[in-house]
């Protein structure tokens, strides 16, 4: 029995001791490390993203520089070529402002989920920061870490996307000057293409997306080419199509309570 004990207590020990040793590891440093490494994939996918977006500035007269900083203070794909074709368009501040937040909204739910993964030490100022670089892509691969999401991950997680957003509008509005006609009608194309890429893998797991997307398709339709409702500039179709195919989404797909599931 005595040695029974022993064994037990000396394999709690060693237990405790590895747990000990695993907590030292992870710093501060090692989690930007392990942030900055999840993030490469999202970063070369954005850099290509908006590499099409400052070709697109560049053509509408917005100069790489700014079409950086664009990038810079907004890091919202759909949001963003949105806004500059509203700019382009020469919408009002209101329809603009409608047009993003409506866009936008997501990423405030976002945030708000992402707050159950957070560490204790995770205060106000540091999760509005954190806050700035919530994207889709972001989003996706830190809720789906196993281990509680720091703030120094979450740096290393956002920071390198960022900057590859940014400069890649900076390099696609200094290559427009440099790349051939062809090329640059060929890319035109670009921002619908990402919208494909957006809606058809979900689409084809769940119809209710598929339906939901014909819907705005639909009333998008309606919305160019009905003869009286065609003077509705784009910032509002955006805002109808965008609400009305939502709404019939949420009347016609609603998603069950969790409590109601599991009763």
């Amino acid at each position: 029995m005595n040695l029974r004990k022993e064994n037990l207590e000396k394999m709690r020990q060693n237990s405790y001791n590895k747990d000990t040793m695993e907590k030292e590891k992870i710093t501060p440093t090692t989690e930007f490390l392990t942030g900055t490494r999840d993030s490469l994939p999202i970063a070369i996918g954005y850099f290509s993203v908006c590499f099409t977006f400052g070709i697109m500035a560049a053509k509408a007269g917005i100069s790489p520089w700014m079409a950086g900083l664009f990038s810079l203070v907004n890091v919202t794909s759909a949001g963003q070529f949105a806004g500059l074709q509203l700019i382009i368009a020469g919408t009002t501040y209101f329809e603009m402002f409608l047009t993003q937040l409506v866009i936008n909204l997501r990423y405030a739910l976002m945030s708000l989920s992402l707050t159950q993964k957070l560490s204790k030490n995770c205060h106000t100022g540091k999760r509005l920061v954190m806050a700035f670089g919530v994207t889709d892509e972001i989003f996706a691969v830190s809720v789906s870490r196993d281990t509680p999401v720091t703030f120094a991950y979450m740096m290393g997680l956002e920071i390198t996307p960022i900057l590859a957003w940014s400069l890649g509008a900076i390099v696609g509005g200094i290559a427009n000057n440099l790349l051939p006609t062809s090329v640059q009608s060929a890319l035109g194309i670009a921002l619908y293409a990402m919208f494909v890429a957006i809606v058809m893998p979900p689409a084809r797991k769940n119809h209710h997306i598929a339906v939901v997307a014909g819907i705005a398709l639909l009333i998008s339709c309606i919305l160019k080419y009905a003869p009286m409702l065609s003077r509705i500039s784009s910032g509002f179709a955006i805002i109808i199509c965008t609400v009305v195919a939502a709404g019939i989404g949420a009347v016609l797909f609603p998603v069950e309570n969790a409590k109601e599931a599991d009763s």
